[in-house]
C-alpha cells in the first residue's frame, strides 16, 4: 500500500512534492499535478490540491518540509550530473547532500487558528444564526450531515465565511484505521520507485530502452551504471519499478548512489519533465523510518483522527515491529487499498501456480528417479553375479592341482545339503513351480501391467533351465521303463494264453 504523509505542493520540485502512489508505502493524499516521495513528511502549502490528508486550510497531516530534501542550492547529484563529475566520487566531502532534518517534524502553521475554526464548526453544527428563525434548526442538521459525509459548506452566521467541511474534519464518519508495512531498505542501498503508467508486459518488452533512457536523464556519465531491482504490476495498467544506480570511481571500485539523492535528482523541474515523458507517474524513495520518526508518527494522530481511535490502533497493530497504522479517509482511499489487495491476491495465486507446477514437475522426476534406481538395482546385483563367477573361476584356477582341504571339504558338504533342499520337490521346487504356473498364466490372459515388468536374473534362468532339463531326464527315463514293463507284461499274458496241449506235450 502507498501511504504520504502530508498533502503534496502542486508545483514545488523538491523532495517534498508527493501524490498518492498505487503501491508501496506513499500517501495519505492525492494530486492532480505532480509525483513525488514515497514517504514525505512535507508540509502542505496552499495552492489549490485537495486530498484524503491535504485541504487548502493547511491542515494536512504534515511534519516538517523536509524529509528527503537537500540543503544548498545544488545536492552533489545534479552538480555531478552536470559537470560530468558523478555523484561526487568516494574521497570528496557531499555536506551538501545531507538532507535537513531540523524542520522535519515542524507543525505547519494555520489560518485561521485550529481555536476559531473548532468555535466555527460548532457553531455551524448546533447553532447557525443565520435566519433567525426556526430554519436554523434545519440548517443545523443540514450542516451534519455534511460534516459526517465530509464535503459541502456550513453556513451558520451572515457576517462570518462559510465553514469548509472536508473529509479531514473530526466529525466525518468515513474512515478508518489500517496498517500498512514499513520499508525495510537503507538510504544506502540506493533503491528509487518509478510508477509508469504502462502495462508490465510492455515494460519488460521495453526493458534494455529503458536503462538506457534512464541513464540519458542521469546525464549519459559513463561511470554511471542503471539497474532494475525490480518490477510489479500495479492496479489500473501500471507498473512500478524499482531501480538503483551504481556509480564507479577510477580506481575500480563501485558503491550504489543513495537513493535520498538519487531521488533529489529525479524531482528538479527538467529532469521531472524527462521522466514524464518517459511516462512515470511518480517516483519515491524506499528507505526505511528511524526510530525517531517513528515514535514521531506514532505520538501525533494524523488531522481528522480521534485520539482515542488512533491509540486503540495502536494497541491492536498486529506486529509493531513490520507494521504502522495508517488511516483510510474516504471511499476513493478504501478503494485504492482494495485495488492494491486484489492486485496482490492474483499476483500470490500466480506464484501458488507457478509452485504447484514445480512440484507436479518435481513428482515426475521422482518417479523417474525411482524407476532407474530399480533398474541400477537389478543391474547391480548382475554385475555381482558376474563377479562372483570370474572369482570362482579365479579360485579354481588358483587351487588347481592341489588337493581338497577340510575347511573345503565342509563348505562342499553344505554346498549339497542346500542343494538338495532346493531340489526337495515340497520346498522350494514346488514354489517355483507354482511361480512359473503363474508366469504363464498372466501371460496367458494378458494381466500383466504396462508399468510393471519382470526381470529374471540370467543364473536363475539357468537354474530353472537345468532344473527343467533334469525333469524331462526323469520324464523320460521312467517312460522307458514302463515301455519295458509293458512289454514283460505282453510277454507274460502271451505264455498264459498257450493252449494246455502244447504245455503238456512239453512236460511229457
Amino acid at each position: 500500500m502507498a501511504f504520504n504523509f502530508g498533502a503534496p505542493s502542486g508545483t514545488s520540485g523538491t523532495a517534498a512534492a508527493t501524490a498518492a502512489p498505487a503501491g508501496g508505502f506513499g500517501g495519505f493524499g492525492t494530486t492532480s499535478t505532480t509525483a513525488g516521495s514515497a514517504f514525505s513528511f512535507s508540509a502542505p502549502t496552499n495552492t489549490g490540491t485537495t486530498g484524503l490528508f491535504g485541504g487548502t486550510q493547511n491542515k494536512g497531516f504534515g511534519f516538517g518540509t523536509g524529509f528527503g530534501t537537500t540543503t544548498g542550492t545544488s545536492t552533489g547529484l545534479g552538480t555531478g550530473l552536470g559537470t560530468g563529475l558523478g555523484f561526487g566520487g568516494f574521497n570528496t566531502q557531499q555536506q551538501q547532500q545531507q538532507t535537513t532534518l531540523g524542520g522535519l517534524f515542524s507543525q505547519p502553521t494555520q489560518v485561521p487558528t485550529q481555536s476559531n475554526q473548532l468555535i466555527n464548526t460548532a457553531s455551524a453544527l448546533s447553532a447557525p444564526t443565520l435566519l433567525g428563525d426556526e430554519r436554523d434548526a434545519i440548517l443545523a442538521k443540514w450542516n451534519q450531515l455534511q460534516a459526517f459525509w465530509g464535503t459541502g459548506k456550513g453556513y451558520f452566521n451572515n457576517n462570518i465565511p462559510p465553514v469548509e467541511f472536508t473529509q479531514e474534519n473530526p466529525f466525518c464518519r468515513f474512515k478508518a484505521v489500517g496498517y500498512s508495512c514499513m520499508p525495510s531498505n537503507k538510504d544506502e542501498d540506493g533503491l528509487v520507485v518509478l510508477v509508469f503508467n504502462k502495462k508490465e508486459t510492455e515494460i519488460r518488452s521495453q526493458q534494455q530502452q529503458l536503462v538506457e533512457s534512464l541513464h540519458k536523464v542521469l546525464g549519459g556519465n559513463q561511470t554511471l551504471t542503471v539497474n532494475v531491482e525490480g518490477t510489479k504490476t500495479l492496479p489500473d495498467d501500471q507498473t512500478e519499478v524499482v531501480i538503483y544506480v551504481v556509480e564507479r570511481s577510477p580506481n575500480g571500485t563501485s558503491r550504489r548512489v543513495p537513493a535520498t539523492t538519487l531521488y533529489a535528482h529525479f524531482e528538479q523541474a527538467n529532469i521531472k519533465t524527462q521522466l514524464q515523458q518517459l511516462g512515470v507517474t511518480l517516483s519515491m524513495t524506499r528507505t526505511e523510518l528511524s526510530p525517531a520518526q517513528i515514535k514521531q508518527l506514532l505520538q501525533n494522530p494524523p488531522a481528522g483522527v480521534d485520539p482515542i481511535i488512533w491509540e486503540q490502533a495502536k494497541v491492536d497493530n498486529p506486529d509493531s515491529e513490520k507494521l504502522i497504522p495508517v488511516p483510510m479517509v474516504g471511499f476513493k482511499e478504501l478503494l485504492r487499498r482494495l485495488k492494491v489487495q486484489d492486485q496482490m491476491t492474483k499476483q500470490h495465486q500466480t506464484r501458488l501456480d507457478i509452485i504447484s507446477e514445480d512440484i507436479s514437475e518435481l513428482q515426475k522426476n521422482q518417479t523417474t528417479s525411482v524407476a532407474k534406481i530399480a533398474q541400477y538395482k537389478r543391474k547391480l546385483m548382475d554385475l555381482s553375479h558376474r563377479t562372483l563367477q570370474v572369482l570362482i573361476k579365479q579360485e579354481i584356477q588358483r587351487k588347481s592341482g592341489y588337493a581338497i582341504q577340510a575347511d573345503e571339504e565342509q563348505l562342499r558338504v553344505q554346498l549339497d545339503t542346500i542343494q538338495g533342499e532346493l531340489n526337495a520337490p515340497t520346498q522350494f521346487k514346488g514354489r517355483l513351480n507354482e511361480l512359473m504356473s503363474q508366469i504363464r498364466m498372466q501371460n496367458h490372459f494378458g494381466a500383466v501391467r504396462s508399468e510393471e515388468r519382470y526381470y529374471i536374473d540370467a543364473d536363475l534362468l539357468r537354474e530353472i533351465k537345468q532344473h527343467l532339463k533334469q525333469q524331462q531326464e526323469g520324464l523320460s527315463h521312467l517312460i522307458s521303463i514302463i515301455k519295458d514293463d509293458l512289454e514283460d507284461i505282453k510277454l507274460v499274458e502271451h505264455g498264459l494264453n498257450e493252449p494246455i496241449h502244447i504245455r503238456g506235450g512239453v512236460f511229457s
